[in-house]
């Protein structure tokens, strides 16, 4: 008899971590379910393979595959060191990737919108992978439709809130209009390890790479929850927020930014927030080192997943 493979396809079971090799099989996220269908699914892990926002190098359109590899290499396991099993927890799946028409870029934001809405619809929490930054507008429509204005917690080395006269489709300026739009609120939302000049902050608190870098983990933790608060919170976060010493395979790399280890330490500081919508975005792997960046934003998936299932346990 053939031993059953490709779990990812053939499972009944979404609340099991599979052992297959990891250089083989689907490449789903973290070994998940590859289904359209959202009955019973708790958690939806969709990719948004665009980089036609780009004001520097593309291929994050790439990014959501190669974050699905890397995933393999870690998911023989529960992510380490939390205490409990993510998958026990919440049904997760794979839901593949959002469908648009490249050719015809001025429908994608409502391609993704629709996307997202689809999900949040069947009452899904989603857990978004990118694609260049610009994804996180749609997406940011599509949850404040359901949950009113949010609280954003975005880690980045630029700010994406520079203003412009007329709306454009940019992955620098969409927080801005988020913002301008009642899609967030900037006074309860934080900006952590910006490394970039924007002379206006247009309300939104900053933690710099200066403080993050220079300040103990548990002090950025404290004030994170202390801006955000309870309010709900959609949590983004740009891989270019790391130094690219641990991130090079991504469209506008800054020096001085978070180390890999900082950055894991802040997101296990996070139980507790009112997450209702995550991304990982800006991936480019033709400019990533031994998949090390795609690596480090699978295992930011991985960990914001566990804080996420953290706040479901009762």
């Amino acid at each position: 008899m053939i031993p059953e493979i490709d779990l990812a396809i053939t499972t009944e079971n979404l609340h099991t971590i599979t052992e297959e090799p990891m250089y083989s099989g689907i490449t789903s996220f973290y070994r998940r379910k590859y289904t359209k269908d959202l009955s019973g699914v708790d958690v939806a892990v969709s990719g948004i393979p665009l980089d036609l926002m780009v004001t520097n190098r593309p291929g994050a359109r790439l990014g959501p595959r190669a974050v699905r590899a890397a995933s393999s290499m870690i998911a023989w396991s529960k992510p380490w060191p939390w205490t409990f099993d993510p998958f026990e927890k919440l049904s997760v799946i794979d839901f593949g990737d959002c469908y648009f028409d490249s050719g015809k870029p001025e429908s994608i934001p409502d391609a993704i919108y629709q996307h997202a809405k689809h999900i949040l619809d069947a009452k899904v929490f989603m857990l978004t992978l990118g694609g260049d930054h610009y994804i996180s507008y749609p997406l940011l429509k599509a949850h404040a439709e359901v949950h009113g204005p949010l609280s954003l917690i975005h880690f980045d080395a630029h700010s994406d809130t520079w203003a412009e006269d007329e709306q454009g489709l940019d992955h620098g300026t969409m927080f801005y209009h988020a913002a301008k739009e009642g899609l967030i609120s900037p006074k309860d939302s934080v900006q952590i390890g910006l490394r970039t000049h924007n002379e206006d902050t247009h309300g939104f608190n900053i933690i710099d790479a200066r403080e993050a870098n220079n300040n103990s983990t548990e002090a950025i933790v404290e004030k994170i929850k202390s801006i955000v608060g309870n309010n709900k919170t959609y949590l983004t976060f740009d891989i270019d927020c790391l130094d690219p010493a641990y991130a090079p395979g991504t469209g506008t790399p800054v020096s001085g930014g978070l180390t890999s280890h900082k950055a894991l330490e802040i997101i296990r500081g996070l139980p507790g927030v009112n997450l209702v919508g995550i991304d990982v975005v800006e991936v480019s792997p033709p400019y990533d080192v031994s998949e090390i960046t795609a690596l480090a934003a699978a295992t930011i998936a991985s960990e914001l997943l566990c804080v996420y299932a953290a706040g479901k346990i009762k």
